[in-house]
């Protein structure tokens, strides 16, 4: 009962050393740092492996800022996690000390048959959750920087806003050292086993460590550390920081709200307010899948012709951004499923690994719940969540 898909040698390197746990969580990104804070929470002896040093810029979890949203289009299974990610994140903010979650208000804009609208609305509809059906023109009333056509419309619902990317993971990994969970960085993970007795040995260039389950929310390095048992796809995904046409003054975040806009079929660009002031720029990226790519071979840098793509986008709908400057380009990576929803379930093989992984670019939203969820599993194996939808059993 192996995995080593990196292809390198098992056994103990020589000058290692070798501690036993409880729980060994791999990856230290939104997701792993949830699982560490909620496992460490509950008295669990917890070690905590990165091969960097989280919060970084070469995963999924970078840029500042990442939406967040009750309304959920994708499916309403999702509304009950992400109330309770809500909650979490207000605990989490308390024992930080410092606000992590904004709430700006925020607009599905799209076709009213477009799943964008259509979905957000049944998910709102199923759990009475308050919004506002709003046409092109109540837009344009509302937020005259956008200019929707006429016959698109918008659901805007309040309680949407954004959290702080990087910040919230430096929370939970602040408040999973505080609780006595040991994190490494700088430490990748060479291969990892369950043995015939049932516990798992993971190793390190710097050691050899036991625990009674694992915990893998490796990001984009999820198919390396998994093998090709699970249909992962990792593609590359730009970010964008616009300097508004006419100044940043209507974007500020006391005006203005996080959005999603379908402008085609199957092409969706999102946005959040000006956050950080007038020479910060307005981020805005597509959530369409990008180029495949792994960690090792992303192209960082981005093209003219990128930029013009986006700029073609924003064109008579945001013609303040389709015509501001340029200030910065990130890139960044989704780990998709095929269906686009996660896999967050025990491994189907070994139920004492539990899988946190393809995330498809709309998982960070959830990363509290998931910590708790992770923690639930790898303790108990199982969960009062609803999370049948992420099984991996549903790709045969």
């Amino acid at each position: 009962m192996t995995n080593n898909p990196a292809g390198e040698a098992g056994g103990v390197p020589s000058g290692t050393s070798s501690r036993t746990y409880d729980v060994i969580v791999l990856g230290l990104g939104a997701m792993g740092s949830a699982a560490a804070y909620h496992l460490a929470g509950r008295g669990s002896r917890v070690l905590g492996l990165d091969g960097l040093t989280p919060p970084h810029d070469q995963g999924s979890s970078h840029g500042v800022s990442r939406v967040i949203r009750q309304a959920y289009y994708e499916d309403p299974a999702y509304v009950p996690l992400i109330l309770r990610a809500y909650e979490l994140w207000e605990e989490l903010e308390q024992e930080y000390g410092r606000q992590l979650l904004f709430k700006t208000g925020g607009l599905m804009i799209g076709p009213p048959e477009g799943e964008l609208v259509r979905g957000s609305t049944a998910s709102a509809s199923h759990h009475n959750l308050p919004y506002e059906l709003l046409t092109a023109a109540e837009v344009r009333r509302r937020y005259p920087v956008l200019t929707p056509a006429p016959g698109t419309v918008a659901l805007y619902e309040a309680a949407a806003g954004y959290v702080l990317a990087e910040e919230t993971i430096r929370a939970h990994l602040a408040g999973a050292q505080a609780r006595g969970a040991v994190l490494q960085f700088e430490e990748p993970v060479r291969h990892w086993e369950v043995t015939g007795s049932g516990t798992v040995v993971v190793t390190t260039p710097r050691g050899v460590y036991e625990a009674g389950a694992l915990v893998v929310s490796a990001g984009p390095w999820a198919p390396q550390v998994l093998g090709t048992r699970l249909p992962l796809q990792v593609t590359r995904q730009v970010l964008y920081w616009l300097d508004p046409q006419g100044g940043a003054e209507p974007f500020r975040p006391e005006a203005f709200p996080i959005f999603a806009w379908q402008f085609t079929d199957n092409d969706v660009f999102y946005g959040f307010p000006a956050l950080e002031g007038p020479q910060g720029g307005v981020k805005i990226a597509f959530h369409t899948a990008g180029e495949e790519c792994t960690p090792a071979t992303i192209r960082r840098t981005v093209e003219e012709d990128e930029v013009d793509a986006l700029r073609d986008a924003l064109a008579g709908r945001i013609p303040a951004l389709a015509e501001g400057r340029l200030l910065q380009t990130a890139a960044c990576m989704y780990t998709n499923t095929p269906d686009g929803h996660f896999v967050l379930a025990p491994h189907p093989q070994y139920p004492q690994v539990i899988l946190a992984t393809g995330f498809s670019g709309h998982g960070f939203k959830f990363a509290t719940v998931v910590g708790e969820i992770t923690a639930d599993l790898a303790l108990t194996g199982a969960t009062a969540h609803p999370v049948a939808l992420f099984s991996p059993q549903r790709f045969g």
